[in-house]
């Protein structure tokens, strides 16, 4: 591993200002990725910038009417932990619990899944089905940018030259609605998905009045299928109204063929995934009042 420096700047303004004259810095949360890149010669980096230390990065807050914000260094054990996160936000308590094994969720944050932008990261599909939008700071100031739209190749995303991630904000959940994700692994835990898929939905009267469907490992990003949502509006959530969500996901997926699986089983699990999905977030939706 190529030697580097250090530095673990205490505030967003002075984070900005040495990634601003670094360009081969490299910003570490947890870790868990950064580190095994660096080690396998992946990555490189002169300098290496911890952000544990800056407050924003690090804060949790949930209100009933603005919803939750999670700081990008949040380790995902106090996500799990956090009561307004394991009421209002199900789902993303189970996915902050998948991601790696016990050792791996005391560093790893949801930011930094996100950051690391693979197609197989499990928190982005849910998060993209929740509506979750990302927060960004820079050298030209803060902008927001969808979660949907922030990975554009594996390992890549929309962050410019200077700029990190400060904060994700996932609107707070409307009544009857219900959220969830689903993958499928070979092993029970610590392995990446063959298939994952994120879905939420809104229940009004017994009818569909929004949905959200995205998928994981089955394109070049995380893939987010709006058709798949906008097919249930103004639907009941019938059976035969999930599978034809689900088939309209399976249209959209362009997966590969690798050790983990054919691209025609992924096709096929495609659908599977996102039916049962939409059947776990309509009972969920059914429940909440």
């Amino acid at each position: 591993m190529k030697a580097f420096d250090y530095a673990a700047p205490a505030s967003l303004p002075e984070a900005v200002g040495l990634l601003a004259s670094q360009p081969s810095a490299r910003l570490l949360a947890g870790g868990t990725d950064l580190l095994v890149q660096l080690r396998s010669g992946r990555k490189e980096a002169d300098v290496v910038i911890d952000v544990k230390k800056i407050p924003e990065l690090n804060e949790i807050t949930f209100s009933p009417e603005t919803g939750l914000t999670v700081g990008a260094a949040v380790p995902c054990y106090r996500l799990t932990a956090h009561a307004a996160v394991q009421t209002h936000y199900p789902a993303l308590v189970e996915v902050a619990s998948w991601i790696g094994g016990t050792q791996i969720q005391g560093r790893a944050s949801l930011g930094g899944n996100l950051c690391n932008s693979a197609p197989s990261a499990d928190s982005i599909p849910l998060l993209i089905a929740l509506g979750a939008t990302a927060l960004v700071a820079g050298p030209s100031g803060r902008r927001t940018i969808p979660v949907e739209e922030f990975c554009t190749a594996p390992g890549r995303n929309q962050l410019a030259p200077g700029e990190l991630l400060v904060s994700l904000h996932i609107p707070a959940p409307a009544p009857h609605s219900g959220a969830s994700y689903l993958r499928f692994i070979p092993r029970n835990e610590m392995d990446i998905a063959v298939v994952g898929a994120g879905a939420s939905v809104t229940l009004t009267d017994g009818v569909i009045t929004a949905a959200r469907i995205a998928l994981s490992s089955v394109a070049p990003t995380p893939l987010f299928v709006p058709a798949a949502g906008e097919a249930l509006l103004n639907q009941a959530p019938t059976p035969a109204a999930l599978e034809a969500a689900a088939q309209i996901a399976q249209e959209a997926a362009s997966p590969i063929s690798d050790m983990r699986g054919t691209a025609a089983y992924r096709r096929h699990l495609c659908a599977v995934m996102t039916r049962r999905a939409l059947e776990l977030a309509v009972a969920r939706a059914q429940e909440n009042n």
